[in-house]
């Protein structure tokens, strides 16, 4: 995106080729600047020292370079004798070793494309028994100019596979259906020159951004530096309004990945796009060319996916990153409140001996609220307190006996939201505390007395249960106040950022621009004094799911601040949750899951997905290849089937793990009458 700022820096120029890099007095002054903030803010209060260092270090090697394809060991071993030195040099404002990878890394991908467009003249023997090892950790450095060819060989070998199964693959959209098919050495022939060229015109901006962003990811993966032309950028496309898919990307091992589908936006609303697909193409409207995005930066990936509402954008998809290529056209959209709000549905559930129980099912993409309205006191707002408030009280009209709340694609919202909707089943009582750098800890209480429903209460949560979904589900487990179902724990993601712009506080003009830090300054915890962070909030009950073996969890992040634990406050303790109860419930769940052909064919399933994604190297035998693939593509397809299921806007899908849900709250209420703790 072009900028359009008159701001009177204006740095985003590309760096000299012949390597004779200097850094700006400002870019000296913003590294300085970094590092006092950040040992100010950070949450964790850690110093800016030579453990921080040697990550920062490892970081930024591995955004360059993370399938380990360029560097040589020996440059790696040259750099790693300053990895102690970052924090001493970033104080003082040197750039220099910056400079000294990067300037390193041209050359590499300069040698490395060259032999890599001499080995695709060559043949390749697709009937001989070789691998390739896909797991970057299992994989070392080269050491010699020999092996890199050698490395240079199979990879090319692996993706040619890739791209010649991916010819054969029919496209989704009719629109594409005419497209062109190219050939695969054309395909990489453009992609690694493209990739070569990519670094050419890489400028001050962009590699500052990428250092201080190693340094900064190496408190937490949350916080990060965005330069002056990339914060110039996030302030237009902010005014500019301009809309997506509502997904949440991650640049991967130079690939874009899925970290989480939006509920209520437009790519929600298709269903087929989810957490852990690859996306390796994009083209604009309804014919536009298909543009290979692999080693492309994310910024460009985002600025292409993004546009005016309404218009289209299609993207060449690989599900779960394996198996064959399918494009998905998608009309870009605002994420709707209507889309994403709360809904509710009696539904009357069949026991085991055949009588039915009345039980309410309540589907909450978010925590949300109509800000503006809130603002100006409008009497009709919309919340989701608001609109669960109005759900449950028309279950209650209805007669129903018990209460499911699922969170399972609720990645968050607002904190006073997740406050405020917990105040619907506690009787007054702190909800979450947050702690910052200076272990100051702040209280937030539920100050509305009595209750909404006060009857039986399960929270259904995933992996995708996120931020304030985990502060709503702890603070119910802590009060013992109803149970919580599904994946073994929730995301996990227990911290709040903000974003300075680096310019306040200094004795600058308004025009001047430093970028921003976006920082993590703030945890949460629980009533009961355990943070949400990383471990998430365990169920008291776990269901066989895919999700929990996904990638996408808080500890999957490189150098997640870990879990810890703070005092815990005074708060009432409900009897929702008797001794015994737990285990019943358990061992009733665990034997009709047993018995159940589809639960146990997901179980099959599950220990397949979680083989193929342990393999840590992959045949380049094409038979061999093909035969993975296929059985690859069968896997997707029904772990997508799934999963659309769960993300569908029906408010309960009546499937076999929602009735599991459905049974397991019957149980819990007929346990609770049992020991006279709820009304028959």
């Amino acid at each position: 995106m072009a900028c359009t700022t008159d701001s009177v820096v204006a740095q985003d120029t590309p760096l000299a080729t012949d390597g004779s890099y200097q850094s700006s007095v400002q870019d000296r002054l913003i590294a300085k600047i970094i590092s006092r903030r950040m040992e100010r803010f950070h949450v964790s209060g850690d110093k800016l020292d030579d453990r921080i260092s040697e990550r920062a270090l490892d970081l930024f090697i591995e955004r360059f370079d993370p399938l380990k394809l360029y560097f040589y060991q020996s440059d790696i071993d040259e750099f790693k004798k300053e990895k102690d030195s970052i924090d001493d040099m970033v104080k003082m404002g040197d750039l220099q070793l910056a400079y000294k990878v990067f300037k390193r890394y041209i050359d590499r991908v300069d040698e490395r494309v060259d032999v890599a467009l001499e080995l695709l003249d060559t043949e390749f023997d697709y009937d001989k028994d070789e691998y390739i090892i896909v797991d970057a950790d299992e994989t070392k450095f080269a050491t010699t100019p020999e092996e890199a060819r050698e490395r240079w060989r199979r990879q090319i070998k692996y993706t040619l596979l890739d791209l010649r199964d991916s010819d054969n693959d029919s496209p989704d959209d009719d629109a594409d259906a005419n497209a062109e098919e190219e050939d695969p050495r054309d395909v990489l022939r453009r992609r690694y020159q493209r990739y070569a060229r990519r670094f050419k015109t890489y400028s001050s901006d962009d590699l500052l951004e990428a250092y201080l962003t190693a340094v900064t990811s190496a408190f937490d993966p949350h916080s990060s530096y965005m330069s002056p032309s990339t914060y110039n950028d996030f302030l237009i496309s902010m005014r500019l309004k301009l809309q997506g898919i509502g997904a949440a990307l991650r640049e991967k091992d130079g690939k874009t990945v899925v970290m989480q589908v939006i509920p209520g936006g437009a790519a929600d609303l298709d269903k087929r796009l989810q957490a852990d697909d690859i996306i390796v193409t994009v083209g604009q409207g309804d014919d536009g060319p298909m543009v290979d995005i692999v080693e492309m930066p994310l910024k460009e990936v985002v600025s292409m996916i993004r546009g005016n509402a309404g218009t289209i954008v299609r993207l060449g998809v690989k599900p779960g990153g394996k198996g064959e290529t399918k494009v998905y056209k998608i009309k870009r959209a605002n994420v709707e409140l209507a889309t994403s709000a709360a809904r509710g549905q009696v539904i009357d559930h069949t026991m085991e001996d055949g009588t039915t129980r009345k039980v309410g099912f309540i589907n909450l993409p978010s925590f949300y609220m109509d800000m503006d309205g809130a603002r100006e006191n409008r009497p009709d707002f919309r919340s989701s307190t608001r609109d669960v408030r109005n759900i449950l009280m028309d279950f209650k009209s209805k007669g129903v006996e018990g209460v499911v709340i699922d969170l399972s694609r609720n990645g968050g919202g607002s904190l006073t939201e997740a406050i405020n909707l917990t105040g619907l089943f506690i009787d007054r009582g702190p909800v979450v505390q947050v702690k910052d750098s200076n272990d100051d800890v702040q209280q937030y209480n539920d100050e509305d007395s009595g209750t909404v429903w006060s009857g039986p209460l399960v929270v259904l949560t995933s992996k995708f249960s996120a931020s304030a979904s985990e502060i709503f589900a702890g603070a119910i487990q802590d009060y013992h106040r109803g149970i919580i179902v599904g994946d073994p724990a929730t995301h996990g993601k227990g911290t709040v950022q903000t974003l300075m712009n680096l310019a306040e506080g200094l004795f600058t003009t308004n025009r001047d621009n430093y970028g921003a830090l976006k920082v993590t300054l703030q945890q949460f915890y629980l009533p009961d004094g355990k943070s949400t962070q990383r471990d998430g909030v365990s169920a008291d009950i776990i269901l066989p799911s895919f999700t929990q073996n996904f990638d996408v969890a808080e500890g999957d992040l490189p150098y997640a601040l870990e879990a810890d634990r703070i005092n815990g406050v005074r708060h009432d303790i409900y009897k929702f949750v008797p001794a015994g109860l737990l285990t019943e419930l358990r061992q009733k769940s665990e034997a009709r899951v047993q018995g159940d052909d589809e639960f146990l064919d997901r179980i099959r399933r599950i220990a397949l997905f979680i083989k193929q994604k342990e393999e840590k190297r992959v045949p380049l035998n094409e038979e061999e290849f093909l035969a993975r693939r296929k059985q690859l593509d069968a896997q997707k397809e029904q772990e997508k089937e799934e999963l659309n299921q769960q993300s569908d806007q029906e408010v309960f899908r009546d499937d076999f793990y929602n009735r599991e849900v459905l049974s397991i709250l019957s149980d819990y209420i007929t346990g609770l009458q049992r020991q006279q703790l709820v009304k028959n």
